[in-house]
């Protein structure tokens, strides 16, 4: 599964972004999608789980009531819709597909492919 991440830029602070996650070529494998951000000088983190279905999500508590994360499973896509962003949200945001691996949504080693990233970049 190879994934692209798309849709980061320059916004200010309190706007809004709505990054895309999509496979780089059309798939049957189903997939839970996770969003994880790295900021400078940081280590990667996590941002927000969808399951494959849609049914079930997770977040950061940083991003609870900011940010939603959701699913086309027609087009086997997944949106992260970013509101209200602050310049600490400033990161370089990835995606990456839980294809065989049941371990935790919140941890890196979980997921087995990782996209391309997306640079956000939130000015005071």
């Amino acid at each position: 599964v190879q994934l692209q991440a798309s849709g980061g830029g320059l916004v200010q602070a309190g706007g809004s972004l709505r990054l895309t996650c999509a496979p780089s070529r059309r798939t049957s494998v189903t997939y839970a999608v996770g969003w994880f951000r790295q900021a400078p000088g940081k280590e990667r983190e996590f941002v927000a789980h969808i399951s494959w279905s849609g049914g079930t999500t997770y977040y950061a508590d940083f991003v609870k009531g900011r940010f939603t994360i959701s699913r086309d499973n027609g087009e086997n896509t997944v949106y992260l819709q970013m509101n209200s962003l602050k310049p600490e949200d400033t990161a370089v945001y990835y995606c990456a597909a839980q294809v065989y691996n049941s371990g935790s949504v919140y941890s890196i080693p979980s997921y087995d492919y990782w996209g391309q990233e997306t640079l956000v970049t939130v000015s005071s």
